[in-house]
């Protein structure tokens, strides 16, 4: 059983409702509720976001209602926190359509074969990570997880950033290092679980062949802000990345312990 948190930002100025309608039927028809649960948490909704969510509670097991926008990794936060002993984590986002049944099973399947991965996700069409890139950051490595005759052979694609569109995190992984974090309100809360992951013995890869394709068509002034926001705060990003490969900073985080 896998707990799958999603968070969901719908503005009148982002116009992604649309994306989440499609997002969740997209859900429906692909993952199994009878072995996996559902849960949003949702830090900006119209109307309309509303009536979305309504309409699919009966593959919505939970749904936390922010009162402001907490950013991407304290959304999921209350999500994480959720969660049964030896269960799973998948952070989806709220635009993308994914077209494999059984997507899921499989991610957990590749845990369960291999418990050394620390988070494994699904591979968008636009990444440029591939075995062949010149640029070792992007460089990735195909392999062939631990087989046991009479069952299929599962390739995987060994990668040390796991860009976070669709995301599963072992719950050993979480066990040693808790919730998201990130910086700001968006951004890199991928990236830094996915050195936490390494810093903690555990490697990260995709599956790359689960079709999938993200939606997002967010207007030019949503994007310039993403993008500014991100740049502002990528100094601040560097340095916890390094603090916590020094051993200067923890990799565990729990914004839930009371200071």
């Amino acid at each position: 059983m896998s707990l799958i948190a999603m968070a969901v930002y719908s503005t009148e100025t982002n116009k992604k409702d649309e994306c989440l309608a499609k997002t969740l039927k997209s859900l429906d028809s692909t993952v199994d509720f009878g072995k996996h649960r559902l849960m949003l948490s949702v830090n900006g909704a119209t109307e309309v976001t509303k009536r979305i969510i309504h309409n699919n509670r009966d593959i919505i097991s939970k749904v936390f209602w922010n009162d402001e926008n907490l950013g991407t990794a304290e959304a999921i936060n209350k999500i994480i926190r959720e969660r049964k002993p030896n269960e799973h984590v998948i952070k989806k986002d709220d635009d993308l359509v994914i077209h494999n049944v059984g997507w899921a099973d499989l991610m957990e399947e590749c845990i369960s074969i291999d418990s050394k991965i620390g988070v494994i996700g699904l591979k968008r069409k636009d990444l440029i990570q591939c075995p062949w890139h010149e640029d070792p950051t992007f460089r990735t490595k195909l392999t062939l997880l631990p087989h046991t005759p009479g069952h299929k052979w599962i390739i995987i694609e060994e990668s040390y950033d796991i860009i976070g569109t669709c995301t599963m995190f072992n719950h050993l992984l979480l066990d040693k290092v808790g919730y998201s974090f990130q910086p700001g309100k968006y951004g890199f809360e991928d990236n830094l679980m996915c050195h936490r992951s390494k810093i903690s013995g555990f490697y990260n890869c995709f599956i790359p062949q689960i079709d999938l394709d993200h939606i997002d068509p967010s207007a030019p002034s949503y994007q310039e802000w993403k993008q500014k926001h991100s740049g502002d705060l990528f100094p601040e990003y560097y340095k916890l990345v390094h603090a916590m490969i020094s051993g200067e900073k923890s990799v565990y985080y729990n914004p839930f312990i009371e200071k």
